[in-house]
């Protein structure tokens, strides 16, 4: 059975907004776990010949792969750490908003992000809840540029028990998955939902738009403190999650 639009034709599946909204999701979540499966075949073609060593992978110039929970101060020196729980019941003060290919994302000299890697990523966050909303912020529009995925995800994904099976992971490629560079993501709220100074649920409101659709997602990133940084939680198997909301009621407003 098909529906009418507003102009009397007929209405298929596959223009409802429960297809769209599926379809959006569909395609955002491939875009940001597009990161993994670059990554799996980048580890491959680098993988050394039979009875050879294997270590640890060679970390950026400028920023190192995470070590254990909670270990050591900024890894860049940002002061003004926070340690015990905290709430963020309003937007903070960023110095400007730069962007990732067309998302924008949140800048501060006092939140961070305060270095960039040698391969383009800019990382390190004030260990506070301001600079786990901004790296998170940041990881949203880091997290569509596949040419910075192959170093980024190996520095921002935590140790945990499932590290290693994300890292290994390689998303399923939808046929129908929106073309690279359709999509528009724009950051219009937050709320934080957890902060203990070692872990952060950061659930950031973000406007999707593609093919003239659009849509509200509700994003929620588990961070940890990680070798003096805020880095993707790997204690479960679904670090980020994502799903689709009315509208950004009940978030605070932010973005650029």
């Amino acid at each position: 059975m098909t529906t009418a639009d507003a102009g009397g034709a007929p209405a298929g599946p596959f223009t409802r907004p429960g297809f769209i909204a599926s379809a959006l999701v569909v395609a955002l979540v491939l875009v940001l776990g597009a990161v993994l499966g670059i990554l799996r075949t980048a580890r491959e073609e680098a993988a050394p010949p039979a009875g050879a060593s294997t270590g640890d992978p060679v970390p950026a110039a400028t920023a190192s792969t995470p070590g254990p929970e909670g270990a050591g101060a900024s890894v860049c020196g940002l002061g003004g750490e926070a340690l015990g729980p905290a709430r963020l019941d309003a937007a903070p003060q960023v110095d400007r908003w730069d962007y990732q290919g067309t998302t924008a994302y949140p800048v501060s000299q006092v939140y961070g992000p305060a270095a960039t890697s040698a391969e383009g990523y800019r990382y390190c966050f004030q260990r506070s809840a301001e600079g786990a909303l901004l790296a998170a912020a940041g990881a949203l529009a880091t997290g569509t540029d596949e040419a910075l995925a192959r170093t980024w995800i190996e520095y921002f994904l935590a140790p945990g028990p499932y590290r290693e099976q994300l890292l290994g992971e390689a998303p399923a490629r939808a046929s129908g998955a929106a073309p690279e560079g359709s999509a528009r993501l724009r950051i219009i709220g937050f709320r934080l939902l957890s902060y203990t100074g070692d872990r952060a649920s950061v659930d950031l409101a973000v406007w999707a738009s593609t093919q003239g659709r659009e849509i509200t997602l509700s994003m929620v990133y588990h961070l940890q403190w990680s070798d003096g940084d805020w880095r993707l939680s790997s204690a479960s198997p679904a670090p980020l999650d994502v799903v689709t909301i009315p509208d950004a009621a009940g978030y605070v407003s932010w973005g650029s």
